[in-house]
């Protein structure tokens, strides 16, 4: 089995080779196929997350296999598995859980802390196999590529519960995107396939120019000044819902410039850094600001369905050799990249 692995932080990733693991119990050995890469990638490779003021959380660990958008075919099944089969050919739910504590009995398998998430805590998909805990953690992709069946287990399934947090809107009420990267142009899929036409925000003008394709009501440059102001005219008075994908200090203040009394800002993005707020500003705004994180196991099932009958059409995709993953994350961080990397098996 061919992996590679973090070292130092912010080191290469190393290419290890070791022993293909043997399914035990209700373990399911997948060959990965395809492995999307993500942001949150790039901070588990650097080792840490930016807190802001000087601050940061530090996450790194030495020999972690990083990728969590994993789509592969069932080589091996442990003796006790159930629901699925060798051959099955499966987009894999990475976001789990320790499957006892309070949190996972309510359903919030990606909640639980530490939990036991494939690239995260536990080994993933920079790898030619991966080991997933049970069978009912495996999605059929229906009849889209490889590629892109992959990066709904995190970019795909991360819009749709960010977008599953507005509730009901209202007629009148606006909802805007910021950031059209890998998910936040899967977020502008997920809403037109909800009957939600968002307002695009970002700071690249092609990203702009392909979510003005892709079917958004309007786009804004979120480095202009004049943006926020503009949004406010055009929803008269401001937007119901932001959502930003980028989650930067200076995404979630252009954010709540654009919302309404009484708005929600809903954050997803992890970029970082510090949000400072006058705390009388809160109640006499009425603004809900809420935290997303990727989503549900019932959340991906449900975005699967979707994905099954045809109703969110594809993003963009870049395809690279797994041996390239090292360049890959390296675009990534300098924003080099428009879409989604994946990574297939290397020749």
């Amino acid at each position: 089995m061919i992996s590679y692995q973090t070292a130092a932080p912010g080191a290469p990733l190393e290419k290890k080779e070791g022993q293909t693991p043997e399914p035990q119990g209700t373990e399911v050995l997948v060959k990965m196929e395809a492995c999307g890469v993500c942001h949150s990638d790039i901070h588990l490779h650097d080792g840490h997350f930016d807190l802001g003021n000087g601050k940061q959380l530090d996450v790194g660990r030495a020999g972690l296999v990083l990728g969590h958008e994993i789509f592969g075919e069932v080589v091996a099944v442990g003796p006790d598995a159930e629901g699925v089969k060798v051959g099955d050919r499966r987009v894999v739910y990475p976001w789990i859980g320790c499957g006892e504590c309070a949190v996972c009995k309510r359903g919030d398998e990606h909640l639980c802390t530490p939990g036991r998430g494939l690239g995260t805590v536990a080994q993933g998909g920079f790898a030619d196999h991966v080991m997933v805990p049970h069978g009912r953690y495996l999605f059929d992709k229906g009849d889209v590529s490889d590629s892109l069946a992959s990066t709904y287990a995190c970019s795909g399934l991360t819009a749709y519960s960010a977008l599953n947090k507005i509730g009901e809107l209202s007629e009148g009420d606006e909802v805007v995107l910021i950031g059209a990267g890998g998910v936040g142009m899967m977020a502008l899929q997920v809403a037109l396939a909800k009957g939600i036409k968002p307002i695009v925000c970002d700071i690249d003008e092609a990203k702009l120019e392909t979510a003005k394709e892709l079917g958004a009501k309007a786009m804004f440059n979120s480095s202009e000044k004049a943006s926020a102001k503009e949004i406010k005219k055009l929803t008269a008075g401001g937007a119901y819902v932001t959502i930003d994908f980028v989650g930067a200090e200076a995404s979630v203040n252009f954010g709540l410039g654009t919302l309404r009394k009484g708005g929600k800002l809903i954050i997803v993005g992890l970029y970082g850094g510090a949000l400072n707020i006058p705390l009388p500003f809160i109640p006499m705004s009425a603004r809900i600001i809420q935290g997303t994180y990727v989503g549900s196991l019932q959340e991906m099932g449900e975005l699967m369905e979707l994905v099954r009958a045809g109703k969110i059409e594809p993003i963009r995709i870049d395809e690279r050799p797994l041996d390239s993953v090292n360049e890959a994350l390296a675009d990534l961080k300098a924003g080099r990249v428009q879409g989604r990397i994946v990574l297939r098996p290397s020749a």
